[in-house]
């Protein structure tokens, strides 16, 4: 695209990002909003949540509330995108309504992120915390229960101390292995 294409965010009504996204989109194909708005993008995850002892994949929006727009801002195209059902706004306006594109480095990291989301596949929607009671699913200690002495969300592993045969016993376990209580 030319220089003068810049990103914006529009702020939507949190839950409804898609339904903007897809009133833009149709906007682009059927009117000439398409020569001064090149895309429009919804930052998204991919998340995997244990359910009954099965993986489910799920995808969420990286940032609720906010769809990305790379456009060339006219004053139209800007009364265009703000009146789309569902939209709030832009973010980062100034005193006289013109929206502020977001600086290169931002977008890099944005694009960047959603990126490495796609790449890694590894976003855990469970958190865990020293102490809760968990209940091992997977393994040759399937079945057993015992408390999270340690967490390491880098590694996505959980040191356990579970207790087998009256003793405690420490055991290092990955997130899909086990299952809060």
């Amino acid at each position: 695209m030319s220089e003068n294409f810049k990103w914006y965010v529009l702020k939507a009504i949190s839950g409804k990002e898609n339904k903007v996204k897809e009133y833009a989109e149709a906007e682009l194909r059927v009117s000439d909003l398409g020569q001064t708005v090149a895309q429009v993008l919804i930052p998204m995850e991919k998340v995997y949540q244990v359910r009954n002892g099965k993986r489910v994949i799920k995808e969420r929006s990286y940032l609720p509330g906010y769809v990305l727009v790379e456009a060339n801002m006219t004053r139209e195209t800007m009364g265009r995108l703000r009146n789309i059902p569902n939209v709030l706004g832009f973010l980062g306006e100034t005193p006289g309504g013109v929206p502020v594109p977001l600086r290169p480095s931002e977008v890099t990291r944005i694009l960047g992120s959603i990126d490495e989301q796609q790449g890694n596949d590894e976003v855990i929607a469970m958190p865990f915390s020293v102490g809760e009671n968990v209940k091992v699913i997977a393994g040759p200690f399937g079945g057993f229960s015992g408390v999270i002495e340690d967490v390491n969300n880098e590694r996505k592993k959980l040191k356990v101390m579970v207790k087998i045969f009256g003793r405690k016993t420490p055991l290092e376990l990955g997130f899909m292995q086990v299952e809060k209580e």
